[in-house]
């Protein structure tokens, strides 16, 4: 049974291309960039002054009189206020929310190398499924040539009728497994088309890159590498913005100073117009900021403990993935260095002797088993090397800041086709 091949293909650049312009999940960490923005903005505006007018004296038997608004029987006052903000209030604010959105940069950052990782691991799963299903699809074509040589052995009085019936087994169970290679093709390629905004068109999508080369040195991990990663770049600027928090808590024991001046026109006792201005002044006679301040100090704390803590969790997940990278290497190479040759070879052996009389069907039978799996063992080997490879670049950081911020104006084409 022919695979129907999809039409469009992708290369591992096309695919970030599409990803950078189309993934949600990189969208929704922007706009929290642009709410953290929006906070520094509003962070650094000085208090409005306040507007207040009042009218008195107006006697609930006469009214107000006849005549203009200016000369009604009333006490008419204009005031305005305004609060003065003292103790650097207003700088500490901003740099607690220009700390803040530097966080949230580094988070979308973060979620942009998480995402880069995602996306190198849905496509060589595609890749994978891709090259399953070709072996699967090559197995279940061999076994029904065989059915049918069988059938004209049968025939000629060749072989017993149990051989045919094993091969007719044989190649039942070979069809099922490629239909379900196929069920995991579609699957891998829903996976991928998400990620890149290709939902409709996923049953069209295929790989076009081959999987990565052997004998790729490995980049080295330092403490400047570390210290750029997102996450443990976010977790500092945490820090910073609680440090300024709590310089901000702190300063709420500066007395803050409402100044205010007003005029006043009244008709009922001279004189006609005055002017007055006023201060005024809280009073810490019961309370001082004594929890704001505590608050601050135990979020502070936590900030520091929290740094600490994902500075730790990088520099592990660094070593995990460098020896996870260095492992898969190896098992690869082994793989295609030794088992599937060797298997090849017995194979075809076994096909050899089978066709002169020499093997018996179960040797045959055997020896295709071990080669079908052999080929995918190397196929799966490799889908393991290409996604160490890919977690070892994201622990170290690798691409994520560029990736995820600077999306390219248009969407890429793959293979001459627009997507």
């Amino acid at each position: 049974m022919a695979v129907q091949e999809p039409r469009l293909a992708l290369s591992l650049a096309d695919a970030r291309r599409l990803w950078q312009e189309h993934s949600r999940e990189l969208r929704l960490s922007r706009i929290a960039v642009s709410g953290a923005d929006a906070d520094r903005i509003t962070a650094g505006q000085a208090p409005n002054p306040q507007l207040s007018v009042n009218v008195g004296s107006v006697s609930p038997w006469e009214g107000v009189g006849a005549g203009s608004l200016r000369n009604k029987r009333m006490d008419s006052v204009f005031r305005l206020e305004q609060l003065v903000e003292r103790g650097n209030k207003r700088e500490l604010r901003t740099k607690v929310a220009e700390a803040q959105l530097e966080a949230t940069r580094r988070l979308a950052d973060d979620v942009a190398r998480q995402q880069y990782q995602t996306l190198i691991g849905a496509y060589y799963d595609l890749k994978l499924a891709e090259s399953r299903l070709q072996v699967l699809s090559e197995t279940a074509q061999l076994y029904r040539e065989g059915v049918t040589a069988s059938e004209r052995r049968l025939k000629a009085g060749d072989i017993a009728r149990s051989e045919l019936a094993r091969f007719s087994v044989e190649a039942v169970k070979a069809e099922n497994d490629r239909r379900q290679a196929e069920a995991d093709r579609a699957a891998a390629q829903v996976a991928l088309a998400y990620l890149i905004g290709r939902d409709a068109e996923a049953a069209q999508l295929r790989t076009a890159d081959d999987w990565p080369p052997l004998g790729q040195p490995l980049p080295t991990a330092d403490a400047a590498t570390l210290a750029a990663r997102p996450d443990v770049a976010a977790a500092r600027a945490r820090s910073e913005a609680a440090e300024q928090a709590r310089e901000l808590a702190r300063s709420l024991r500066t007395r803050d100073v409402t100044v205010g001046v007003q005029f006043e026109h009244n008709v009922t006792n001279p004189p006609l117009n005055s002017y007055g201005v006023g201060v005024s002044v809280p009073l810490f006679l019961r309370y001082s900021y004594e929890g704001e301040i505590a608050r601050a100090e135990a979020d502070l704390s936590a900030a520091r403990e929290d740094q600490a803590r994902i500075e730790a969790t990088a520099l592990g997940e660094v070593n995990t993935a460098r020896a996870a990278a260095l492992s898969a290497e190896a098992r690869r190479s082994a793989a295609e260095a030794a088992l599937l040759p060797d298997a090849e070879r017995v194979a075809k052996a076994a096909e050899y002797a089978y066709k002169r009389g020499a093997a018996g069907l179960i040797d045959l039978l055997d020896a295709r088993r071990t080669l079908r799996q052999s080929q995918q063992d190397v196929l799966q080997a490799r889908n393991d090397h290409a996604r160490a490879l890919a977690a070892y670049r994201a622990a170290l950081g690798q691409g994520a800041a560029e990736a995820g911020r600077n999306a390219p104006a248009a969407a890429a084409t793959a293979s001459g086709t627009q997507p």
